[in-house]
């Protein structure tokens, strides 16, 4: 036989349909012989297990692909949730910021609504909107002014007491010095036992001083500062600051006595400004001693006679 002849399982014999038909039918003959009495399914496990690593072969570039595809599509999509994420992370967490600032404005406004009923005295509310720029100076600017009838030397408080006392006056604004200023000061009385004393700023914004007291006054740590009133701009009873160091030295006239302030100074955003007390009597003038001739004294001379 020629060897470019093209092989043929049958050189003679029957047409290609009657083969077609006879493997067919032996086909199936298999397959119900082998459904029936299962003859080739060791058959069939060999083979299995035999051409399994090669089918693992077949298959290992397109799933190291669809890893690959996976690996990347997960990882973008990991990176723009974790922005995505970040990004609400820091808008919740300004939301947050600012409802505890509202909370605490909110519960600040709360305690001053309650302050009118504790002091029986006209009082209007005002907003810090700026602070002094010089560190050496306890100064605040608040949003009402003038146009407000806000007035010199009222007093500022917060729900707890005392802040400071207006000592300038705009149209719209005014300034109020902090009880804490170096160059301020308040009259008050010790709740305890009612000594009357003066409490002077210190330039720090959380210490106020006693001053000019005898080393064997009565003052202990814990005492209560309230203001006395005779001044006639303070009311009386409101708290002031207390008592958190007293230093005896016998060398020394005086104690030095530290006090923090009571009442939020460096804190509170909403504060209380307190309107102009009852008018007071005047000052009575001091006596003037009648002549002995009867004739009245010119108090101008008699003030040059005695000086």
């Amino acid at each position: 036989m020629d060897s470019t002849q093209s092989f043929r399982f049958f050189n003679r014999g029957p047409s290609e349909a009657v083969r077609l038909v006879f493997f067919v039918i032996l086909s199936l003959l298999l397959l119900f012989v082998d459904a029936r009495y299962k003859y080739l399914e060791s058959t069939r496990a060999v083979i299995s297990v035999i051409v399994y690593p090669f089918q693992r072969l077949a298959t290992m570039p397109g799933e190291a692909w669809h890893q690959v595809g996976v690996y990347f599509d997960t990882q973008s999509r990991l990176i723009n949730d974790n922005a995505q994420l970040r990004k609400q992370h820091s808008e919740d967490m300004a939301q947050l910021n600012t409802l505890q600032v509202l909370q605490n404005e909110n519960a600040q406004m709360r305690s001053l609504l309650g302050v009118p009923q504790r002091v029986n005295y006209p009082m209007q509310s005002a907003e810090i909107i700026y602070v002094e720029r010089d560190i050496f100076k306890r100064k605040v600017i608040v949003n009402k002014g003038a146009r407000a009838n806000v007035q010199l030397g009222q007093v500022v408080m917060d729900d707890i007491g005392i802040i400071g006392q207006v000592t300038r006056v705009y149209p719209w604004t005014a300034e109020v010095t902090l009880v804490t200023d170096k160059g301020h000061a308040v009259p008050v009385q010790v709740l305890r036992n009612g000594i009357r004393a003066v409490v002077f700023g210190s330039g720090d914004i959380s210490e106020l001083g006693l001053r000019y007291m005898p080393v064997s006054v009565d003052v202990q740590v814990g005492d209560e500062l309230v203001t006395s009133g005779i001044d006639g701009t303070y009311p009386p009873g409101l708290p002031v600051a207390k008592v958190i160091r007293v230093e005896r030295d016998p060398a020394y006239p005086f104690a030095r006595i530290v006090c923090e302030p009571m009442a939020g100074v460096g804190r509170n955003r909403l504060l209380l400004i307190v309107s102009a007390l009852p008018q007071l009597p005047p000052r009575p003038e001091p006596e003037v001693a009648a002549p002995t001739d009867g004739k009245p004294v010119n108090p101008n001379k008699r003030k040059a006679h005695e000086s």
